[in-house]
């Protein structure tokens, strides 16, 4: 199993590792910092330096015993890499950080609509959440001025857990419904923004709503009778 040392530190953007298998386009390796596809959030990209050649890591992704992390790699031949190789990893920062903004940004929609979130995809510097609002209202406006004084406010941020059979006896945690947090393991990662927002979440988060930046709602979209879409984007990347 990859030891997924991004759960624990988001800000960790290094690593020294060990190849424990060659795949035919990915390497799947001991412990990682790149984050795998998934809660809606893309996998990473970087590099990864093996017996002192770079290999730019195009997307990373959970094989499918979603135990294990591939790293999908831009080569073609990876003839020259073995099992129990060394490999010095890095992340694409800047992306990433972008990514982790975005992420924090969608929790502190859903600190402000009540609705239940029906979907969403992060991105790089716009995002969306869909949620079925039945009667409830949104104005775009007013939206974006409460998400700003959200972020000006510099909440912490923290990460936590809760065990399998609390989340059971708490399904309202769970505010998307399309994307279920891993059960079977014993416990569920959390993330806290201080009296504003707790739910259970595998992402890649700051550590401080100050650290977003101002944000734009930027547009409202109807996604059937009663789904609307809401989108928003950092306003300086």
């Amino acid at each position: 199993m990859t030891e997924k040392v991004f759960y624990q530190d988001s800000y960790q953007k290094t690593l020294s590792s060990q190849v424990v298998d060659v795949l035919d386009n990915g390497l799947i390796l001991a412990a990682t910092v790149f984050y795998p596809l998934g809660g809606g959030q893309p996998g990473d990209t970087g590099r990864l330096t093996i017996n002192g050649r770079d290999y730019a890591v195009v997307d990373t992704r959970y094989a499918q015993d979603r135990n294990n992390i591939v790293h999908f790699l831009e080569d073609e031949d990876l003839s020259a890499i073995k099992v129990g190789d060394a490999v010095e990893m890095e992340i694409d920062w800047q992306r990433r950080h972008r990514l982790m903004r975005m992420h924090t940004s969608m929790h502190l929609v859903c600190s402000l609509i009540s609705a239940q979130a029906t979907g969403g995809a992060v991105g790089e510097t716009e995002s969306r959440l869909d949620f079925d609002l039945q009667d409830e209202v949104v104005d775009k406006e007013k939206l974006t001025a409460d998400l700003n004084a959200l972020v000006a406010q510099a909440i912490p941020v923290s990460i936590g857990s809760i065990t399998d059979e609390e989340l059971e006896q708490n399904p309202g945690l769970v505010r998307t419904m399309s994307v279920q947090p891993p059960r079977g393991h014993g416990t569920v990662r959390t993330i806290t923004i201080e009296d504003t927002d707790y739910q259970p979440c595998g992402g890649t988060h700051v550590a401080n709503t100050a650290e977003i930046g101002e944000l734009l709602v930027t547009g409202l979209k109807n996604k059937g009778r009663q789904n609307k879409r809401i989108s928003l984007a950092l306003v300086e990347p």
